[in-house]
């Protein structure tokens, strides 16, 4: 029985709607099916114009060859209803029938039709063929501290989610940290990490210092714990009720040496990182490592393809120490430069002070590939002399390798659907458990229960850098109207102190928890109405970004990523509907905050429409880690490509 082999278009001519083919040209095939063809009946093609048909002339049995040499070896087998296309014959040398081709019959254009069917063909085979790619590196975060091993701020978050998310994304990620052990129920967080029985002598603070690793994987990242005595101690990760440390350089030089040393040592999962990594050093606590790869590795020829990007959470903190320091940091005397720090003159301790100092953040900026911070804003705020803490002018230098991406936040953890520490579940398609979790909250707090009396929350640490002295002025004033004020938070004992005076005398109005609640922060940031942020200097802010993800509309200082994560209000944009996801103000005083708070306190009560379009748009917004680890990525990409630091 003859068959023929009938096939979709695989495209090597192109065709357009727009193109006529009044010419013989073609279009090859490719296999799909096999048609029999034995009796040769009249059989429409899914373009609805081919159509195939018995020859008369042939004497076969009706089979192509036949019917191709009745018609003299004729390549071409036309319809006998209007012309529109042609089937062709494709021949190998030795003559055989190895294909067909569509060919337009004479002076006639291919329909627009057909065109149109067999573009659309084209586009889903393309579809279904294309293999999607992504490049994926290793990547090893260097870094003070990773939630939830340890975690005093937004390092600690940021280190502990931004790692997970890219390992789902198919990079390979390891975590170095510090094993800190303080004797407390902390330590239970390290309950699930094994010794990785590794040991090595790290060659720094004139002798051989040996340090232990300790390993986890968990959630598609290796978790790498620095283990050494100078760990295990009472306090956090810094310093105690005391202060800091006093050795807290050679405990974070350390960590570097140590971390430069893991990809090389350390065989986690059958295998090392090996020489090529990414590595993302954060804050001056890990500095030392982009010095390191250029000074101590990088001339012998090790890591010369990995590359280094500095993550600037804090610029306030620099890791400053006498000059007499460098020579215990393990880096070769020609170095010192690169680290080389001279105080000004009205910053001096005396007249005989020299001013000299290593800076160990100077030398990370000095010698990274690339630099981040945790939101744009703050990577240009770096950059000026307000925000530069005597860096800026360096700073500024390598602009154009500075940029700055927002941080994601948990969206699990915090999410208002499905909170386990809040007593009612809402969201943007349903408000009404909002106004249940402001009544338990209030209860909670032994506030009057008023549902619709606006209550205003404050989370945060009790210092100068979040504003808590304007905090501290305004209340009087505030105090006067009808609203509820809640603060959690520690830190210094003067404002401490205050916020327990003040409780006592307003009672009904205000209450103020000192310390540090995770379940009483997700109850504050659900039950109350606005959130306030007077913060002189915020490099990113997560609590605005969980307020808004709670319906809580924020009232903040418009500096780093506050200007940049919080939208100001403009209720006559949108056609009247409005736009915005709450108030920023500046400069940052007392009553320019207290306009922002007021202007928002009458929005609340006066125009409960606008108010819940406000809370629908943040509930709306778009903070998840994906959304960073992309443009992580694309960082990671830039700096794959330059060339790496050499002095």
């Amino acid at each position: 029985m003859a068959s023929i082999q009938l096939t979709r278009v695989l495209w090597s001519c192109k065709l357009s709607a727009n193109i006529a083919l009044s010419s013989r040209k073609c279009c090859s095939f490719r296999r799909t099916r096999q048609l029999d063809f034995g009796p040769l009946l009249k059989r429409n093609i899914q373009n609805r114009k081919l159509t195939a048909i018995r020859s008369e002339k042939s004497g076969n049995e009706g089979s192509i060859s036949s019917a191709i040499e009745g018609e003299e070896n004729s390549d071409v087998i036309s319809s006998p209803e209007k012309p529109g296309l042609m089937l062709g014959i494709d021949r190998d040398d030795s003559g055989s029938v190895i294909g067909l081709n569509l060919i337009p019959g004479d002076n006639e254009a291919i329909d627009a039709e057909v065109v149109s069917t067999v573009t659309k063909v084209k586009d889903e085979e393309i579809k279904k063929e294309k293999i999607e790619t992504r490049v994926t590196y290793n990547i090893v975060f260097v870094t003070a501290e990773a939630a939830p091993y340890s975690k005093t701020g937004g390092l600690g978050d940021v280190c502990g989610s931004l790692p997970i998310e890219l390992a789902s994304r198919g990079h390979r990620v390891m975590v170095v940290s510090p094993r800190y052990l303080n004797g407390t129920s902390a330590d239970e967080n390290f309950a699930h990490v094994f010794d990785a029985n590794r040991r090595i002598k790290l060659q720094c603070f004139g002798g051989e210092q040996e340090i232990a690793f300790f390993h986890e994987y968990r959630e598609g990242v290796d978790w790498v714990f620095v283990d050494h005595p100078s760990y295990h101690r009472p306090g956090n990760p810094y310093g105690d009720s005391h202060g800091a440390f006093g050795d807290n350089q050679f405990r974070y030089t350390l960590l570097c040496h140590a971390a430069c040393e893991a990809p090389l040592v350390l065989p986690l999962g059958g295998y090392t990182y090996g020489e090529k990594c990414l590595f993302l050093v954060n804050d001056w606590h890990a500095g030392l490592v982009s010095v390191l790869l250029a000074a101590k590795y990088r001339p012998f020829g090790v890591y010369k393809d990995a590359r280094s990007i500095l993550v600037i959470h804090n610029l306030a903190h620099q890791g400053v120490e006498p000059a007499a320091t460098f020579k215990n940091l393990g880096l070769p005397s020609n170095w010192y430069g690169a680290l080389e720090w001279v105080f000004p003159t009205w910053a001096r301790t005396h007249a005989l002070d020299t001013g000299e100092a290593v800076n160990i953040l100077k030398g990370a900026i000095v010698t990274s590939d690339r630099i981040l911070t945790v939101s744009k804003g703050y990577a240009w705020e770096i950059t000026t002399v307000e925000g530069g803490y005597g860096l800026n002018q360096l700073l500024s230098s390598r602009r154009s390798v500075l940029t700055g991406i927002t941080n994601g936040i948990h969206i699990a953890e915090w999410d208002p659907s499905s909170d386990e520490h809040i007593a009612f579940h809402y969201s943007a398609a349903s408000l009404s458990g909002k106004v249940q979790c402001k009544t338990a909250l209030q209860q909670e707090l032994g506030f009057p229960i008023k549902p619709d009396c606006p209550l205003i929350g404050f989370i945060g640490r009790l210092d100068y850098q979040k504003g808590i002295d304007l905090i501290h002025w305004a209340i009087p004033e505030l105090m006067e109207d009808d609203l509820q004020f809640v603060m959690l938070g520690s830190g210094d004992p003067l404002y401490e102190d205050w916020m327990r005076s003040a409780e006592n005398t307003y009672r009904d109005k205000f209450r103020g928890w000192v310390g540090f609640s995770v379940p009483i922060s997700h109850r504050i940031t659900a039950g109350c109405d606005i959130l306030l942020m007077p913060s002189r200097f915020e490099p990113c802010g997560l609590n605005q970004l969980y307020a808004m993800r709670y319906g809580t509309v924020p009232v903040v200082h418009a500096t780093g990523g506050l200007r940049d994560t919080v939208e100001n209000f403009n209720p006559y944009a949108g056609e009247g509907r409005g736009e915005g996801t709450g108030w920023t103000f500046s400069p940052l005083t007392k009553d320019c905050m207290l306009n922002a708070l007021k202007t928002a306190i009458r929005t609340y009560r006066d125009h409960k429409s606008t108010w819940e379009g406000l809370m629908r748009r943040c509930m709306q917004k778009d903070f998840t880690w994906e959304n960073a680890a992309i443009q992580y990525e694309q960082v990671f990409e830039w700096a794959s490509i330059d060339p790496p630091y050499i002095m």
